[in-house]
């Protein structure tokens, strides 16, 4: 049997808040009770969004609610170059192509889908010439998996994946992982670099994470991930999806609304004992 391998991975973006806390505690506390491994990974791609002190706030932050993480911790700008091969590779196989469409364009075309199409983007990469004209002319892309060639290499029909946990309408045990919903979704871009599924699914499985345990906010993010398991030959995880802790005003916590931060809670004299506590830890 496998060792049982759990993370908390956040991205520097902003300070933390008891939404992080909640699913921090609960990944750490499922390897601490089968004497598993519990890692610590900072997603911090996101060059123009992720700080230096949001990164060092974290490991603050999680220290005093008491959690122990391996080292050394992984931070995803250290392996850009693994990220980068592996779209590469991608691309090699035919399985991504440029998409120089606009958010704005984007949004257009699903939105002129045919009545009964899903909700989600498919394109195809621009002709030779029309592709080397946007090229030569300096025009932003974004890399996008292609889900008709995916289609050639997995059948999607066989794509599974293990929900110990619950997704938002309860969903659990073994679950079809039905990439299509999702379209042709964006795996790197030409000024930002990979995107967060990519690394996500690169790191999970060279850390031998065997279970991503997280919010329920991210459970649509699994069938993607499951197909670039499939298209890259990586093992598949066990999810565990936990529900979402929500605030006083009954929304999710979350850094866009200014959530109240572990630093707040800590400076106004709560202990780490008594937030674990409350959270019911």
């Amino acid at each position: 049997m496998s060792p049982f391998v759990s993370r908390f991975a956040p991205s520097p973006t902003g300070l933390l808040h008891r939404g992080h806390a909640f699913s921090a505690l609960t990944a750490y506390a499922a390897a601490l009770e089968v004497g598993g491994r519990f890692l610590l990974r900072i997603e911090d791609i996101d060059a123009q969004r992720c700080r230096p002190q949001f990164e060092a706030a974290i490991y603050s932050d999680l220290a005093w609610l008491g959690l122990n993480w391996e080292q050394p911790v992984r931070r995803q700008s250290d392996h850009l170059e693994k990220y980068t091969a592996v779209l590469e590779s991608l691309r090699a196989r035919g399985l991504i192509y440029r998409c120089f469409r606009t958010r704005a364009e984007v949004a257009d075309a699903i939105g002129a889908a045919p009545h009964g199409m899903p909700a989600a983007y498919i394109g195809a990469p621009l002709a030779a010439k029309e592709e080397a004209k946007a090229l030569d002319e300096g025009r932003s892309f974004a890399w996008r998996l292609s889900l008709a060639a995916a289609r050639r290499e997995v059948r999607f029909e066989n794509l599974d994946f293990v929900e110990e946990g619950a997704g938002p309408e309860g969903q659990c045990g073994l679950l079809k992982a039905d990439p299509t919903a999702a379209g042709d979704v964006v795996l790197g871009r030409k000024d930002l670099g990979v995107a967060y599924h990519l690394a996500v699914v690169v790191d999970d499985a060279f850390q031998g994470v065997s279970h991503v345990i997280r919010g329920q906010d991210l459970f649509e993010a699994v069938p993607v991930q499951r197909l670039l398991q499939a298209l890259l030959g990586l093992p598949a995880p066990t999810y565990r999806h936990h529900r979402l802790l929500l605030g006083p005003d009954g929304k999710k916590y979350s850094k866009r609304d200014q959530a109240q931060t572990l630093e707040d809670i800590r400076n106004q004299g709560l202990t780490a004992a008594d937030l674990r506590a409350e959270l019911g830890f």
